[in-house]
């Protein structure tokens, strides 16, 4: 091996205090990436309880063509749930942005994750009672099931804000509050207004904003 002059060794010393901090940030760096993946299991596990019900719930009309009518204002929140658990589970990728999480944060995420489980369980009940078809069934819960898509929405916020604003700055800007702003409007609309036509125009309109949405903003994780 080649010495430098006066006979030292060319491999670089590193100072035990640089040594050290690099060691600490990063353990810091794998800790936090540990506490994310523990998270997103957890999620990933509800998430699965809500996809799982609304693919089954579909497959009904699939094995049972004729036996229940496919319902407009139904099917059309049916396919927006799912787009947004899709949706949720793509961008809560960005939480790796966190290093240092809190339980309150913890729970948020779950809060907004039982959501999904909720909205699907109106959708596709387990069973219907006394109502005769799941289109009436699901027209006598519009209450509960708008109320539940208002926190949804409401929750939306909070998770965003988490991720810091750095990440607002780079994926929202101004029409993340009007998009939310919208749909929030929207659906205290939908639990005040019983018309059936401005509920099919609200789930036309809600389905059209999350796909442009989706498609605009959220169509590529990672990169610059």
């Amino acid at each position: 091996m080649e010495g430098t002059p006066g006979g030292a060794s060319s491999t670089a010393v590193v100072p035990p205090e640089e040594s050290s901090g690099s060691m600490e940030g990063s353990t810091g760096i794998d800790q936090s990436h540990e506490i994310f993946v523990h998270i997103r299991i957890i999620i990933g596990m509800i998430l699965g309880l809500s996809v799982a019900r609304l693919v089954t719930g579909v497959t009904r009309f699939i094995q049972h063509p004729g036996k229940e009518k496919i319902d407009l204002i139904h099917f059309g929140w049916v396919i927006f749930i799912f787009l947004s658990i899709i949706h949720f589970w793509w961008f809560e990728f960005a939480l790796t942005r966190i290093t240092r999480w809190t339980f309150e944060e913890y729970l948020l995420l779950i809060s907004y994750a039982v959501v999904f489980v909720m909205l699907a369980s109106i959708a596709f009940p387990d069973n219907i009672g006394d109502h005769r078809r799941l289109e009436q069934y699901f027209r006598d819960r519009n209450t509960l099931f708008y109320s539940l898509l208002l926190i949804m929405f409401l929750v939306d916020i909070l998770d965003t804000l988490i991720k810091g604003t750095d990440y607002y700055e780079k994926f929202y800007g101004w029409y993340y509050p009007v998009r939310q702003g919208l749909l929030i409007a929207g659906t205290i609309g939908a639990l005040i207004v019983k018309s059936e036509r401005y509920q099919v125009l609200f789930v036309a309109f809600a389905l059209v904003f999350q796909v442009v949405w989706i498609a605009s903003l959220f169509d590529v994780l990672g990169g610059n």
